[in-house]
């Protein structure tokens, strides 16, 4: 057995005053939580994935009816695999619009770039200075993100926007080329 004769000696002693070889408990702040209320914590963010951590916190009581904070809920919900993550929004995405989309894609695989000229995608990103953002987060694990429960569907028309200076060519018209 490759052992160090000193832990053998330890676990022997520790055993004799014991009667057990667990480790002994050891200092710190105790849990302000039992497991039962992290548990109900984790389930409670599964079934509302929107809920917040300072709402959660103002709901639960921890040991001696204390309030417990949201950094602690934030904890228990990470230990449990949940991240808070920026929400997608998305379209509302039926099974015929995710054929169409693939189909789309499989026939405009093959463009060169000149063929991808006539056409202006817009990505409006947005810089925060402040800490609180206003967006909603939900809470998620990794590989989660586009679960239906982990999405909010949003039904909006809408287009290409542009700042008016540029072109934007449509190609794939029935009448021809469309300009705006």
């Amino acid at each position: 057995m490759n052992v160090n004769k000193t832990t053998i000696f330890r676990l022997r002693q520790r055993l004799h005053e014991t009667d057990t070889v667990s480790d002994r408990p050891r200092c710190g702040r105790p849990r302000c939580t039992t497991q039962r209320q992290d548990r109900n914590l984790v389930r409670n963010h599964m079934k509302n994935r929107f809920l917040s951590a300072s709402a959660s916190s103002r709901q639960t009581r921890g040991r001696n009816n204390q309030r417990i904070s949201e950094n602690t809920v934030r904890r228990r919900l990470s230990t449990s695999g949940l991240r808070a993550r920026r929400l997608y929004i998305g379209p509302i995405m039926t099974q015929r619009h995710g054929h169409q989309r693939k189909l789309w894609a499989q026939e405009h695989a093959a463009w060169d770039r000149i063929q991808w000229r006539s056409f202006v995608f817009s990505d409006e990103s947005r810089f925060c200075i402040e800490h609180a953002d206003g967006r909603v987060r939900v809470w998620r694990r990794s590989g989660e993100s586009y679960q239906a429960n982990c999405i909010r569907e949003h039904d909006r028309w809408g287009g290409a926007s542009f700042d008016g200076t540029s072109t934007c060519c449509c190609t794939g018209s029935p009448r021809g080329h469309i300009h705006y």
